[in-house]
């Protein structure tokens, strides 16, 4: 029997700026932005943390994740409504089953602060943000039935908006479930509203399984002190933490706020695990930089920054068809072997032993050019 289900607290709410003159009234918005920022509003609901309003006073990055634009009321002809197939990957209400042996559980689609340049922007919130307990019950069933299932990933909106006695429950019953061996919740909760991550909560997520927090970071200013302090809270649990990154215009598409990024991540025992192409979701056009400026800012990072500060450029291909690595390339076919692209752009020869048809060579350096 499950217990009755629980919403987030009604607390975390009453902290969130809503309306235009809330944004406005806090200093993180331009009086003549008040009726823009209501109009959007109506399309996809705009909610900011007190704490996020206090740390966008010294960071315009922070402000343009969260302050709707005047972009986001224009249409792009790229855009899709459900850009990377949740709903036909959709068999239950709350999973979504992309790949063979993980699935997505969505038990909450409710955020502390919501991203303008969410993918999800179309479900969050409403009535029915919150899994009943049938179609929570439904939900684990239908995992519990399919033994190749190995991941469950909870997702959302944001799942540590749960309280805590409801996150606790999930976790305990995927953790009953044998096939299910690794767990991964994926939050903005410690840099959007870090004072959720109290010691209930983090014990919530205790589990003999394999438990992976992977946090949702786009700026180095993100990570100030109390963001820091409640990943610390985390990672002292024991829980492995990870980050995903959305690449935007204006906020990450530098050289400095990129490398920022990953060395502020790294320092604070967080992995960057993937750096996302934004997806085509209506109204986000003007967050959207070009494939080749990404695989730019890949190909500039490479070398000048450590190895555990490298993230995976993906792209999820519309549709629902996964996602594909499309950083920059550095082997190709040569003269009877391949050439190698060093991270300063020389190129050297590198034979990986006979192949089909072709004689081996001898390493060295073809058009070896002067480091950069």
């Amino acid at each position: 029997m499950t217990q009755p289900q629980s919403a987030p607290s009604a607390a975390s709410f009453r902290r969130r700026l809503r309306r235009g003159r809330d944004l406005v009234e806090a200093g993180v918005a331009e009086p003549e932005d008040e009726s823009l920022i209501d109009r959007a509003g109506r399309a996809f609901p705009v909610a900011v943390t007190a704490h996020l309003a206090d740390a966008m006073d010294c960071e315009p990055a922070l402000a343009r994740q969260f302050v709707p634009e005047a972009g986001e009321l224009e249409a792009h002809p790229a855009d899709r409504p459900d850009p990377i197939g949740d709903e036909r990957l959709s068999p239950v209400k709350g999973i979504v089953h992309r790949y063979p042996d993980r699935v997505l559980l969505k038990p909450l689609l409710a955020c502390p602060a919501y991203c303008r340049f969410c993918f999800r922007r179309a479900s969050l919130g409403g009535p029915d943000a919150l899994l009943t307990d049938a179609e929570l019950d439904a939900a684990l069933a239908y995992i519990e039935d399919r033994g190749e299932i190995w991941e469950v990933i909870l997702s959302g909106g944001d799942p540590l908006m749960l309280a805590p006695g409801r996150l606790r429950e999930i976790v305990a019953r995927l953790s009953a479930i044998p096939h299910v061996e690794v767990i991964r919740v994926h939050t903005r909760v410690p840099v959007l509203d870090p004072a959720r991550v109290t010691a209930a909560l983090v014990g919530a997520l205790d589990t003999d399984k394999a438990m992976f927090a992977v946090l949702h970071c786009n700026h180095a200013s993100e990570l100030n002190a109390a963001a820091r302090a409640a990943c610390r809270a985390l990672i002292r649990a024991g829980i492995p933490m990870l980050a995903q990154s959305v690449f935007l215009k204006g906020v990450n598409d530098t050289q400095a706020a990129f490398e920022g990024l990953v060395r502020a991540l790294v320092a604070c025992r967080i992995k960057p695990y993937y750096l996302h192409h934004p997806d085509l979701v209506p109204g986000t056009a003007h967050f959207r930089p070009s494939i080749e400026e990404g695989q730019a800012l890949m190909r500039a990072t490479r070398g000048r920054v450590s190895g555990l500060c490298q993230p995976a450029y993906v792209l999820d291909i519309p549709g629902g068809y996964g996602k594909v690595p499309i950083g920059p390339a550095y082997l190709s076919e040569g003269a009877g072997g391949y050439v190698v692209e060093d991270w300063r752009g020389g190129t050297h020869a590198y034979a990986a032993g006979p192949r089909p048809g072709a004689d081996a060579v001898s390493g060295g350096d073809v058009a070896e050019e002067e480091p950069t």
